[in-house]
């Protein structure tokens, strides 16, 4: 017979078999709450006990959910969900912007763009502590969606229900070619001259990939295409004369291990041939307030060469325009 009251019931004990339930493995899951894995298993059979259901079906090779533990476990995330909520409004009333913030940032920007970035929210936040997660958009929105992100970089827009959204600002894309390129000779290029065999892209996954497709006027890579997984590879390719791109331009600054093998032109309207870069969060996140705080002082400090953007998400504004990156 369940209990009637909530006494037996601890949140520790549900984030336990979360972990459980995420990582398929009690080690790890234990690795993860930082206890033993003695002690979480004793804890998740208490919960199991306390519940009058198995939640897991244990054998030596594998852990799986049973399949009244989905449904139970869908609910424990719900709960740690809340309790989460609870734990951020107080702090939200008590001092924002400081502690922990989970921040995830896109591949194609975070090498390039957070050097700087921590740099200037240390000196203006110095009680703040960024937890930095990289990868594509579409995972990252998943995450921040789920909770286990607090707020996200990406190219906006953000395209997703459920999220806010403040531009920070455009960034402008620039070609680049190996240096002895034909079109090297030209001081400024148009994306037709780029829509051409050689042109290399970023695998799927990347946003800069669809955009540089777009911009180029390619419904889809010719049959004899060439990726790369990252765009650092995708820079060494091109100096290494596979051919040429598009890149954002601070993934543009120069390094020494490729000096004089690239040549960068910019484009012909440039000004309209970007991406704008933007601070995403949950619409139901009572910390709104500090991001907007956060995203006023990004705005304030944007990098070199590109141009600070009103606060308004292009996604409020109606349908991007041709700088804005999908």
């Amino acid at each position: 017979m369940l209990p009637n009251t909530l006494a037996g019931l601890s949140l520790r004990d549900l984030e336990y078999a979360v972990a459980v339930a995420d990582l398929g493995h009690f080690g790890r899951a234990a690795e993860r709450c930082g206890v033993s894995q003695a002690g979480l298993s004793e804890q998740v059979r208490k919960l199991e006990a306390l519940l009058g259901v198995a939640l897991f079906e244990r054998t030596t090779r594998r852990i799986t959910v049973t399949p009244a533990g989905e449904a139970l476990l869908r609910q424990a995330r719900e709960v740690l969900g809340s309790a989460r909520t609870l734990l951020e409004m107080a702090r939200n009333r008590a001092e924002p912007l400081t502690g922990s913030l989970r921040l995830g940032v896109i591949a194609t920007l975070g090498p390039y763009y957070l050097p700087g970035l921590l740099r200037d929210v240390r000196g203006r936040f110095p009680k703040l502590e960024l937890r930095l997660q990289e990868g594509h958009t579409s995972p990252l929105l998943v995450a921040l969606q789920a909770g286990e992100l607090d707020a996200l970089l990406l190219a906006l827009p953000a395209g997703v229900e459920g999220i806010a959204a403040e531009s920070l600002f455009f960034e402008p894309f620039l070609a680049v070619l190996p240096a002895a390129h034909p079109l090297t000779g030209q001081a400024r290029l148009g994306l037709q001259d780029l829509a051409c065999e050689g042109l290399l892209l970023l695998e799927e996954g990347h946003c800069l990939r669809d955009q540089a497709l777009s911009l180029c006027g390619l419904a889809r890579p010719g049959r004899d295409g060439r990726f790369a997984s990252s765009l650092e590879m995708l820079r060494h390719m091109i100096a290494a004369g596979e051919g040429h791109s598009l890149l954002p331009l601070l993934a543009t600054q120069p390094q020494a291990e490729l000096d004089g093998l690239l040549r960068v032109r910019s484009l012909a309207g440039g000004e309209a041939v970007g991406r704008s870069i933007g601070l995403a969060w949950r619409r139901s996140d009572t910390r709104a307030p500090a991001f907007r705080d956060l995203a006023r002082f990004l705005r304030d400090t944007a990098p070199p060469g590109t141009r600070a953007l009103p606060a308004a998400a292009p996604e409020q504004d109606g349908q991007p325009g041709r700088g804005a990156a999908a």
